[in-house]
């Protein structure tokens, strides 16, 4: 998760997400891989760790993670018996925040050796300039090590090779690599879009909701309805987090998004501007019609309907998924986070779904065969190169892309008779992130707590797996779509109109805003350093105010701390920054058109 929406995105995939979150070497498993996967280039690539190769554990530095430490669990079993690594990941979301954690990595000269940047701006080619990240091209390194992301990623390479290596050198390679065709790229579900307790929704009478701010008397009677968790707590509409705040605060972000908005437009990505999807349509953050200050203005209501957790000034994102696990929660976002939507509840017709709004324009990011800004490189310090780069493209083989996502064949899938990935008993109590217990023989733990923590994807989850003719997202093979759907589904479908997926009914009606990839064949535009300290500190005032005003205590105090906001940011040059910004989204609108 899929993951800033991120990290949604994520998502992602999720990150997150998923999370929101990733690809085919011939293997012990018997899996069929292509004649131009990776062929012992070196021991791993066969399946199993040779007893020659020594025990390497690598420093993975990723700017997506919410997670600091050595992976544990199930992925970490399989890098082991696979490639005799160990993965010890440093988050810079966790250690001094990511500006600060990066500063002090540039400065030691050495960024670990396994980097997932954020996106391809300033840190990723600052990272190149600085000679922080090795040229894979150097002693052949892609050629031998590399072939699965040439056959399945050749055009993310090739962007990055003309972007940020000259036109030969290749310092890293994009996530969410996808087929080269035009539609929305999510699956079931969008990578985000509004989700509500539905059996309470239901029970509430399934009222009409015609744009944002109607679903807060809904949510309202819903809390009446269910006010206790499964444990007791107090439940609430709204559980945020400040993880996830870049330039502004996400969970303000997220309902642009519900309209066809977002931060990324393939060019430029971050500052102070909103993007259109699908249209020459920019908005300022601070704009006083745009969604943003709408937003907070929303979450102000709701906070004084006492629909707004309390905790969420203060609290981490994995906080918020624990309250989603006991119930917590009416409302979330993100589909991939709805660890509330256990077998057994949904059996009981218990669950989170979909519950759009007329206005709504979900933000569907498209498939992008050049891959996205988020990047994984390789520090050039690193000892063992080979060896890295060999587990990275294994995670971008149809092999890597299923076990690093839903773990090794065995446990929670396995081949049908038609060669087809099918569930195992335990892959429908696990999925998609329950602490579902794991058998010792496949590393112990917990699944949630297994899965792979770097958070970055490789190939798109919703494209084709050669190997079976499905798509790699498990809820969209065939074994699982004919499946009969449980008593929460059958409820949704009902009243839906017969719609079996989320993205289905979204598709049909027209509510959604499908981002149109581009290839610039030049790498975004690094913001100045006189621009980018006015950006960062206009964005600590947008913060800042952002979570003022939604715990403000009443409405004049709301105005104040808004017009306060307004005239701090444009004291310190909000304006300068959004005007570069508009600069680089109006190139975006040209590129478009190509």
């Amino acid at each position: 998760m899929n993951k800033k929406f991120r990290k949604a995105g994520m998502a992602s995939t999720a990150a997150l997400l998923a999370l929101s979150l990733a690809a085919c070497s011939s293997n012990n498993n018997g899996n069929g891989a292509s004649p131009s996967a990776s062929s012992g280039a070196s021991a791993g690539a066969s399946g199993s760790a040779s007893p020659s190769r020594e025990e390497l554990t690598i420093d993975v530095f990723s700017m997506l993670s919410n997670f600091s430490g050595e992976q544990q669990g199930w992925f970490a079993k399989v890098v082991k018996d696979k490639f005799n690594l160990k993965l010890n990941i440093i988050s810079s979301n966790l250690e001094g925040g990511g500006d600060v954690k990066f500063s002090a990595m540039m400065s030691s000269g050495d960024l670990g050796d396994l980097v997932v940047f954020g996106d391809d701006g300033q840190k990723y080619q600052d990272a190149i300039k600085t000679g922080m990240l090795l040229d894979w091209t150097e002693n052949g390194l892609l050629d031998t090590y590399g072939k699965n992301i040439l056959q399945y990623a050749p055009k993310a390479i090739e962007k990055n090779k003309v972007n940020f290596g000259g036109g030969s050198k290749v310092y890293g390679i994009g996530f969410d690599v996808g087929e080269d065709k035009e539609g929305p790229s999510e699956a079931r579900d969008l990578t985000y879009h509004p989700n509500l307790r539905f059996d309470l929704y239901q029970k509430a009478g399934s009222p009409t909701i015609t744009k944002m701010e109607d679903y807060l008397p809904v949510l309202k009677k819903m809390q009446e309805l269910e006010p206790k968790s499964d444990s007791g707590r107090p439940t609430y509409a709204f559980s945020m987090w400040k993880d996830w705040d870049g330039n502004m605060m996400m969970n303000a972000k997220a309902w642009a998004g519900l309209h066809g908005f977002d931060e990324t437009d393939g060019f430029n990505n971050g500052g102070f501007t909103l993007i259109s999807a699908d249209k020459d349509e920019i908005q300022g953050v601070l704009d006083e019609d745009g969604y943003y200050l709408r937003a907070l203005k929303f979450y102000y209501d709701a906070n004084q309907m006492g629909l707004v957790d309390p905790d969420s000034l203060t609290q981490t994102f994995d906080d918020v998924v624990n309250k989603m696990t006991d119930g917590q929660l009416l409302f979330t976002w993100f589909p991939w986070m709805n660890t509330y939507n256990t077998p057994e509840r949904l059996a009981q017709g218990k669950g989170f779904a979909l519950v759009p709004f007329k206005e709504e324009r979900t933000f569907s990011y498209g498939f992008n065969p050049y891959g996205g800004n988020r990047v994984w490189a390789i520090g050039s310090k690193a000892k063992h190169p080979e060896r890295i780069l060999e587990f990275l493209d294994w995670m971008y083989s149809p092999e890597g892309v299923t076990v690093a996502n839903y773990g090794p064949e065995g446990l929670a899938w396995k081949k049908g008779a038609d060669g087809k990935y099918e569930l195992t008993e335990f892959g429908e109590q696990a999925f998609p992130s329950n602490p579902t217990p794991v058998p010792e023989e496949f590393g112990g733990g917990t699944w949630k707590d297994g899965q792979n923590q770097i958070n970055n994807t490789t190939l798109k989850l919703t494209a084709t797996n050669p190997l079976t003719g499905d798509p790699y997202q498990y809820d969209l093979w065939t074994s699982y779509l004919a499946k009969a759907p449980n008593k929460l589904e059958e409820a949704w479908r009902a009243a839906m109109g017969g719609a079996t997926t989320a993205k289905e009914y979204l598709e049909k009606n027209n509510l959604l805003a499908v981002n149109k990839q581009i290839f610039t064949g030049t790498a975004p535009e690094v913001i100045s350093d006189e621009l980018s300290q006015k950006q960062s500190q206009v964005a600590q005032v947008i913060k800042q105010y952002s979570w003022k005003m939604i715990f403000a205590k009443d409405q004049a105090e709301f105005d104040k701390l808004k017009q306060e906001m307004i005239d701090k940011a444009k004291g310190l040059g909000y304006e300068d920054v959004l005007n570069w910004n508009k600069e680089q989204n109006q190139k975006v609108f040209e590129y478009r058109k190509q």
